[in-house]
């Protein structure tokens, strides 16, 4: 997979044993399901549980995921934010590279930090991972570069085995919930109101 040109430069200077701090988006694509008139999903106490104990959603929307090509997952589109881009216009250059599709923003969905991570390369990096709930504006799905081998709609309630931190990426997308999910070594921290109430 194609590692972005500043990483590249970088690494050539620090080398791989030093660890990166970058930040990454992912774009949760969905559009309504054709023919569906289902209201948006309001379901689980929080979308990690949801994921956890296969908690049902409504079946009135879908989401567009892309089967990486280094190791076969289904995944939502992701991507390194360049420096000096906004993370959500890197949601949407991203979705555009690997989907071929044109997406529209809706709102930050969650905020998180990724464990440390050493690549195949033995590049060590960790992650500020910015989650956006996006919708799907016009194209036709397709594979855009190296970095997937295939790409698909589905279900929301009939969506792919996939590792638990994207999966738990797409619930809280399809959840829609009116607040940001703030993740802390894996943990939603509490939602406080303005009263000081939890």
């Amino acid at each position: 997979m194609p590692i972005p040109e500043f990483v590249a430069d970088l690494r050539a200077k620090i080398g791989p044993e030093h660890p990166l701090w970058l930040a990454g988006a992912t774009a949760v694509i969905i559009r309504p399901r054709a023919g569906s008139g289902a209201m948006p999903f309001e379901g689980a106490r929080t979308p990690a549980e949801s994921v956890r104990t296969g908690e049902t959603v409504p079946a009135g929307e879908e989401v567009l995921l892309v089967r990486r090509s280094d190791n076969g997952v289904w995944s939502p589109v992701t991507g390194i934010v360049d420096p000096g881009e906004h993370p959500a216009t890197a949601a949407v250059r991203e979705s555009l590279e690997e989907a071929m599709v044109e997406v529209r923003v809706d709102r930050l969905v969650r905020l998180s930090v990724s464990p440390k991570i050493v690549h195949a390369t033995g590049d060590r990096a960790q992650y500020c991972d910015l989650v956006f709930r996006c919708t799907w504006v016009s194209g036709e799905a397709a594979v855009g570069d190296d970095e997937s081998v295939d790409v698909a709609w589905f279900p929301v309630d009939a969506l792919p085995d996939m590792p638990e931190h994207l999966a738990s990426r797409v619930a809280v997308a399809v959840a829609d919930r009116p607040e940001c999910e703030l993740l802390v070594h894996g943990v939603a921290l509490p939602i406080v109101a303005p009263n000081g109430t939890a």
